[in-house]
């Protein structure tokens, strides 16, 4: 028999609708493993021991009183943490800066309530880095996120937290968001499935707002049909929502259960952002592995072009920084912030009226180069990330911000174009590079048309049968 921790989230939610197990002996399992594994990957920055267990007991009184279990929440009794930019009533949340410490939200973000509706179980809160700004989670006065293939090295970021606790088998789930690849990126360095779904899937609401619009929440699982089962429990409108997508025809996890059909694929190695960013050889065999399978399946595959010149990128920096402007820092406590907030935040206070607006106009007119450029494509594949897990603190550099954030452009030169554009993308875990006999997961990346999450589910399920990763457990877990 499995061990819990080896479970999917639909292999568990199965176990307890069937009395195999039940919801706490769920929960008090993956707290025992947050407290012995959480430490040494920097998963977790706050626990909600005493709130889980509630839940838990309230997922026992509905699995009683059940009458019809096809009827029950799809995930009932499945623990799944939050990450540390979103709000839980009662727990602290500081957004991974000691600027915020001490903040305790009244009320539970929109994706929060959601995730408990669906019947999972809220375990505590997930690292991130401050403000989820940067993509490594190495924040001041928390313990790093570190993945757990090799503990040398970050879990990326901004969901850093997140991946690793579903990495080293605490949680079968996480909710992370991503802003400029915070989930895709965490799911490369840890091995694991992050989609980034498309602009207007899942609401921010009903209290946060969508800004420039170039972040989305999502997920970070070991499967991808726990992926569609979780996009389809929270892909849900609120009222005044500034994007909203049509629901789909069919649910996520009847297109996660279906070959997707002949697709015109195009291949995209080289970088977009960061034109001069030397890519891994190991990044570029697993997207030519990825190539070759999908070609042996019957796709169209060719060569996709670069959608944009790498200078046209800087309308995303404009809104970047202007986006860490607008968290709600008191101004005796910015001193607080590490030196990529601030200088970022300068960077934010010097972008005038008209050029925020010339940056979002920028920002649209690339949406519209993006598609025309990859018009004949139903799919782009390339690299996750330039190079493998980074070590802990190559990328962040406190004496020069500026090499700081052009060295994160560099590692993730692929993954902020579907921020820009709105489309949905996804990492699988495809491969695995033997560092000196460590190994270390690289991910590839797929991007459908905007909407068209339901073509990305199919064919990744597809490539999760070809390359089997669920059954790789890293040294930590």
């Amino acid at each position: 028999m499995a061990e819990l921790h080896d479970l999917t989230a639909l292999e568990l939610a199965a176990e307890i609708r069937e009395g195999e197990t039940s919801p706490t002996d769920v929960v008090r399992h993956a707290l025992d493993r947050a407290e012995a594994l959480g430490p040494q990957v920097g998963a977790f920055v706050t626990l909600a021991p005493e709130r889980a267990l509630a839940e838990a007991r309230e997922a026992e009184a509905v699995l009683r009183a059940a009458t019809d279990t096809d009827a029950l929440p799809p995930l009932l009794g499945v623990p799944c943490p939050v990450k540390d930019l979103n709000a839980v009533a009662g727990v602290p949340m500081s957004a991974g800066s000691r600027a915020l410490a001490g903040y305790v939200p009244e009320h539970d973000d929109g994706i929060v309530t959601l995730l408990n509706q669906a019947g999972t179980v809220m375990l505590g809160k997930t690292t991130t880095p401050e403000l989820g700004l940067p993509c490594y989670t190495e924040p001041d006065g928390q313990a790093p996120a570190r993945t757990p293939w090799d503990l040398t090295r970050s879990a990326g970021g901004s969901s850093g937290g997140a991946a690793a606790a579903v990495a080293a088998r605490i949680v079968p789930v996480a909710q992370g968001s991503d802003g400029g690849g915070s989930i895709r990126i965490p799911a490369s360095a840890c091995g694991l499935v992050g989609l980034k779904p498309s602009r207007g899937r899942i609401s921010p609401g009903p209290y946060a707002i969508d800004g420039a619009g170039l972040a989305t929440l999502g997920f970070l699982t070991r499967d991808v049909r726990d992926t569609a089962a979780l996009l389809d429990a929270t892909a849900r409108p609120w009222p005044g929502d500034t994007f909203e997508l049509p629901p789909p025809t069919i649910s996520f996890l009847e297109a996660a259960r279906r070959p997707p059909g002949r697709l015109r694929v195009g291949i995209l190695t080289s970088p977009v952002i960061a034109d001069d960013a030397p890519v891994h050889p190991s990044c570029l065999a697993a997207v030519a592995a990825v190539a070759d399978v999908l070609v042996e399946l019957g796709h169209d595959v060719s060569e996709a072009p670069v959608p944009f010149p790498a200078e046209r990128w800087g309308a995303f920096r404009a809104l970047w920084s202007v986006m860490a402007l607008q968290a709600p820092v008191p101004a005796d406590r910015e001193e607080l912030l590490v030196p990529l907030t601030r200088w970022l935040r300068e960077q934010g206070r010097a972008v005038t009226g008209l050029e925020h607006a010339q940056a979002v106009a920028a920002v649209q007119v690339l949406t519209r180069e993006i598609a025309r450029s990859w018009a004949a494509f139903d799919v782009i594949v390339s690299p996750t990330l330039a190079q493998l897990p980074a070590p802990l603190g190559a990328l962040r550099d406190d004496t020069d911000p500026a090499g700081d954030f052009a060295a994160q452009t560099r590692f993730t030169p692929w993954t902020s174009v579907w921020n820009l554009s709105g489309r949905p993308a996804i990492s699988l875990p495809v491969a695995m590079h033997d560092d000196g006999g460590t190994l270390l997961p690289v991910g590839v990346m797929l991007g459908a048309r905007y909407g068209r999450e339901d073509v990305l589910l199919g064919l990744a399920r597809t490539l999760e049968e070809v390359f089997g990763w669920q059954d790789r457990r890293p040294p930590v877990a």
